[in-house]
This record gives structure tokens, sequence and C-alpha cells, in this order.
């Protein structure tokens, strides 16, 4: 693979063999999800999904660094008025795989549209699942701190004893804290529910991230240079903010229009496609 940007038009079970093994350093993607984008991907049934993700999280686990991480945007559906459970049934299976299952982020969709069901509301959220090989993993928390907020200015203010000290865990959970810590400080951690809106402005594709969210992950498991990979890259965004921030990336699609779509995104850094280029330019 050449440094900068790299596109692969295809199926990614195929296209991933091109990437060579342990060269990639954070995978970002949101596969279509359960019996969701026929149109453009075929559709995948709950009840099929694991045994279709499988083939591809193997090839994932294949190219990724022992200090990578992966972040895969997935959520359920509602099958017969009941929950599916293909996600938490895909989790355990990727486990077995050979994967460690290490956080779970949320992403609040800040706008998403009102509605309801005869038995539910509409889901302002998805989930974003952190996959490593290894439990240690670079992390660059600094990277994503956050400005302390007004709660601060009555949270900080009057100080118990217990505040002032490393105070245990009244859940049990082994953890500490000293609050004290926190005074005059002007940045914190975030937590790991995102509160970001989703995206509205890119009617070509029916799926888009907001570029805010491969950033943020770009950003805490990354640094300049490092590789970045979306095996379903739609649009492109994954490889448009990580050539923003300086690193370089793969993307991969089977839909030739959303791989030229990416193509024209990517040309203010000079983006290209590989040699499946020519091959799409004569269809």
């Amino acid at each position: 693979m050449n440094s900068g940007s790299n596109i692969l038009i295809g199926d990614c079970r195929e296209q991933l063999k091109l990437v060579p093994d342990n060269s990639v350093d954070l995978i970002v993607t949101s596969p279509p999800y359960a019996d969701q984008r026929t149109n453009t991907y075929g559709g995948v049934p709950p009840d099929k999904y694991v045994e279709w993700f499988l083939p591809i999280s193997e090839q994932l686990l294949r190219v990724l660094r022992e200090s990578g991480t992966f972040i895969l945007n997935i959520k359920e559906k509602v099958v017969a008025g009941e929950r599916s459970t293909y996600v938490m049934e895909l989790i355990l299976a990727m486990r077995r795989q050979g994967w460690l299952w290490t956080e779970e982020f949320i992403w609040h969709k800040k706008n998403c549209y009102p509605g309801k069901w005869p038995n539910r509301f509409r889901d302002a959220w998805e989930r974003l699942l952190q996959f490593n090989k290894n439990r240690r993993f670079h992390m660059y928390q600094e990277s994503v701190m956050v400005p302390m907020g007004e709660w601060a200015d009555t949270r900080l203010r009057n100080l118990s004893t217990t505040d002032r000290l490393r105070d245990p865990s009244k859940v049990g959970s082994g953890f500490g804290k000293n609050i004290s810590n926190w005074l005059n400080r002007e940045r914190a951690y975030p937590t790991n529910v995102l509160h970001l809106a989703t995206e509205c402005s890119n009617r070509n594709h029916s799926a888009a991230f907001p570029e805010e969210l491969p950033e943020w992950f770009i950003r805490l498991f990354t640094q300049e240079g490092d590789m970045v990979l979306d095996p379903f890259m739609g649009s492109g965004t994954t490889l448009v903010v990580a050539e923003r921030l300086k690193r370089n990336a793969i993307g991969i699609d089977i839909v030739p229009e959303y791989c030229r779509m990416a193509k024209t995104r990517l040309s203010p850094f000079e983006g290209y496609l590989l040699e499946e280029e020519e091959e799409y330019e004569s269809s």
C-alpha cells in the first residue's frame, strides 16, 4: 500500500486480502446493519449476520497491528416487536474469534427526528464497539480532552474532606478519585457518550458519518502517519478526515459510484484510486 489514501473497489472480503498483515493502526467502520441498505449492499438478515460478518472480522484481525483498535458502529433492529440479539451474538462470536471487547461507546444523535411506534420510541443512539487484539493498545486520551464546563463552578466550589482524598469507589469498582486534583484545570477527559449530530448534508449516501465521529476516534487512537482503514467506506468520510489529520488511509467499498464520490472528496488532498480505478473507468 502507498502512503496517503488508497481506495479499493470491490467486496471487502476479497479486497482486504490485498492489505498486509499487521499494517493498520485503526479500523473505523459502519457496515450495513441487518436488513438495511438492501439496494446498495444486498441486505443481510439478522439470523445470517454473524455468519456473514465473521470472515470480514477475521481479515480485520489479521491486518490490525497488535497495538491497534477496531471501532465498529452498529445497532440492533426490531423483529416482530422484539429487539434482535444479532449484535450481542456478533460480539460473542468475535470474542471466540480472538478479539477483545474492551469498551463500548454510545453515539447520541442529538438532532434525531422524533417519532414513535405502538410499543416504543425512535432510537436516538447507536453503539460504537471497541475491539482490540491486545490489552495494551495505543490510546492518546489527552487528544480528546474537553473544556471543564460550567459544572466545575458548582461541583468544585465547596469540596468536602472526602473530595480532597483518594476516595475509593462506594460501588466496589476499585477506582478511586481525588476531586481536588481538578481544581484550576481547564480541560477534562470526556465520557464514553459522544453527543454528535447526524450528517444531513450528504444526500448521495444513505448512511453517511458526520466527520466528527471518525475524527474523535482517529485522534484518540492514532498519531500522524498512522494507517486508518474503513472497509465499508461509503462516500469516504473516514478517509477525508484521516487525510486532514495527516494519517494514511485505506478505504474499500463495493459500490463504484461511492468510490468515485470518495475520490472527488479526496481530490484536495491528492487522493487516488488504486489499480481498480482503471477497471472502473472503462466500465
